[in-house]
């Protein structure tokens, strides 16, 4: 590429923007209720008039997290925030980007309602051009939340006071960065592209408001490698392009294209890598070669940011952790992660599976439908372009909500969203349980005893089937229909880092550094033994607060002598049954 970006979004940029991070004024209420509902217009306007605001708040970092300043960490229903921003849209649209801010966000600009979001997890943009005065504007942000609703997902965030097992610290407010854009009053709205490696192509769907001359090209090295020009573009288009130059993205040996979009006077900067994807005889295949998943579970959570990593190098330290042991990628678990988290997964050739956080929401209800497939198609739109991301997995683990079965329409329902928007990846519809229709048949297992782990997965080879108890002990509730197996959860052995907490961890504790080597070997090895396990996850690559079963401490510090590093290193990187 032709540099690093420094863009909140790089797969979508334009030169014309400014950050709004930094110190804004601050207020907040402490007095948290379990029904609270959500604030009108109205009741908004009044709020922005009469707001105290008694702190000052480092933006992007939650009101919970240490480096926000304030580290308040009990619940609460609304935060706000304002501060001057200066505008010049010298004859510019300007829009107002927020990365994301959980739960509702409404926007006030000089005491005008500009607009609202609902969603924690996925971006929101605002087109504030009409409510926006050339110099010194006055912008408010309300957000709001509540953990405690049932049709509120909030991944690992915690709906008890305190942490506990595997949930966390919440976070309230906004989290990632916030920015505005002058663009063009004819612009790119949108695009979406489709790499073949096979084809030697790139093809691209362009939503364009306005009408202009189209242009588009590819560089490699700096060197263009394909083009493409239409006259008065307008609406939708797609463009196909041939790559005169062609090289793979690969796990560990990402080529990257560089991508400029020019629309009349706008110009969008972003970038592709070419490969494909396919499921084949109970194998993933990637560039036509059956690829292991050797990946770990990484949650997204950082000690003094909570949501949010301080800077790029604690973005980019994860994957090279994960990386330096032998793992190919990750699962983004229960979040989805900072734009510029992808950014580094794409440059460096790191595959990741896209989920969305969908613990805290009752999978029960039918209500829920609207709700989550609302937040899950804006997160599918946002991450859709990034090479990395090998595959989407909605949920996780959709355990009875307080007694009360999966509503399964609401899972069917969304993997066939997933499969109508993006037929270039498998979607898992729910990791672990309780599968309804799926591409791949994940399971999860935390069994310590690895000659019976072993055993359980041996009838996946000799007769096609999987046992019951590998089902979750819950005949009927899923069958396994043939379909590859991805061992998405396992180990999570538990290793003592931080005493300031009541450590948790699965199965039973081992007492020394060669008895948890033991059991990684035994676990990894029968799942990389097995010829029709496509891959393994373990779970996982640090500790977060008191689950401590990471392979390094929550401040990424090594828990382990070098050569228990070394060991797990060779384990992981052997070659699978599936590859041979």
């Amino acid at each position: 590429m032709k540099s690093i970006s420094l863009h909140p979004n790089p797969i979508f940029e334009r030169e014309g923007w400014e950050s709004l991070n930094g110190e804004w004024d601050f207020g907040f209420s402490k007095k948290a209720v379990k029904n609270y509902r959500f604030l009108s217009e109205q009741a908004a306007l009044e709020l922005c008039r009469q707001s105290v605001f008694e702190h000052k708040i480092n933006v992007p970092f939650c009101v919970e997290s240490e480096l926000s300043g304030i580290g308040y960490t009990d619940f609460l229903n609304s935060v706000w925030y304002k501060r001057t921003v200066n505008i010049s849209p010298n004859g510019n649209r300007v829009f107002l980007h927020i990365g994301a801010a959980d739960y509702k966000t409404t926007v006030i600009l000089n005491a005008k309602i500009v607009g609202s979001h609902k969603g924690g997890f996925t971006p929101m943009c605002f087109d504030i051009t009409e409510y926006a005065v050339d110099g010194e504007n006055e912008l408010f942000i309300l957000c709001e939340d509540n953990t405690r609703d049932s049709l509120i997902a909030g991944g690992k965030q915690s709906d008890r006071k305190k942490s506990y097992a595997c949930s966390y610290t919440r976070t309230t407010g906004i989290w990632q960065s916030v920015y505005i854009e002058y663009v063009p009053f004819d612009y790119v709205e949108n695009f979406r592209l489709i790499p073949s490696l096979k084809h030697k192509n790139i093809t691209l769907e362009l939503d364009l408001c306005g009408k202009g001359k189209l242009e588009i090209n590819a560089y490699l090295d700096e060197k263009n490698v394909a083009s493409s020009s239409i006259e008065d573009a307008s609406g939708f288009v797609i463009v196909q392009m041939p790559i005169s130059e062609v090289k793979a993205w690969e796990p560990g040996n990402a080529t990257i294209y560089d991508l400029e979009i020019k629309f009349g006077d706008d110009k969008v900067r972003s970038y592709f890598g070419l490969r494909d994807i396919a499921l084949e005889d109970y194998k993933f295949m990637l560039n036509g070669k059956s690829v292991f998943q050797r990946t770990v579970l990484d949650q997204g959570f950082y000690r003094r940011g909570i949501y949010t990593a301080e800077n790029d190098e604690e973005l980019k330290r994860d994957i090279t952790l994960s990386m330096a042991l032998g793992f190919n990628g990750a699962r983004l678990h229960q979040k989805v992660f900072d734009p510029r988290f992808l950014y580094f997964c794409d440059l460096m050739g790191y595959m990741v599976w896209g989920e969305y956080a969908s613990w805290g929401i009752d999978y029960s209800n039918p209500k829920a439908v609207d709700i989550f497939l609302s937040e899950w198609r804006e997160a599918l739109g946002r991450d859709y372009n990034h090479p990395a991301i090998i595959g989407w997995c909605p949920f996780n683990e959709t355990w009875d909500y307080k007694g009360r079965r999966q509503y399964d329409a609401l899972l069917k329902t969304v993997y066939e969203y997933t499969k109508e928007f993006d037929h270039t990846r498998p979607c898992i519809d729910t990791s672990g349980n309780f599968h309804v229709v799926t591409d791949i048949y994940d399971v999860h297992d935390y069994r310590g005893e690895f000659d019976e782990f072993r055993k359980s997965y041996e009838r996946l080879v000799t007769h096609g089937e999987l046992y019951e108890h590998v089902l979750n002990d819950n005949p009927g509730r899923q069958k396994y229909g043939g379909e590859p197996v991805f061992m998405s959860e396992y180990g999570g052995i538990k290793w003592e880092s931080d005493k300031q907490y009541k450590s948790w961890g699965y199965g039973n504790d081992v007492k020394t550094e060669e008895e948890l080597l033991e059991r990684y070997r035994g676990l990894t090895d029968a799942i990389i033994d097995n010829e029709r396990m496509l891959g393994f996850c373990y779970t996982q690559l640090y500790d977060v607060e008191q689950e401590q079963n990471g392979l390094y401490t929550y401040d990424r510090d090594k828990k382990f002598d070098d050569k228990i590093y070394e060991e797990i290193k060779k384990i992981n990187t052997r070659k699978a049954a599936i590859e041979l």
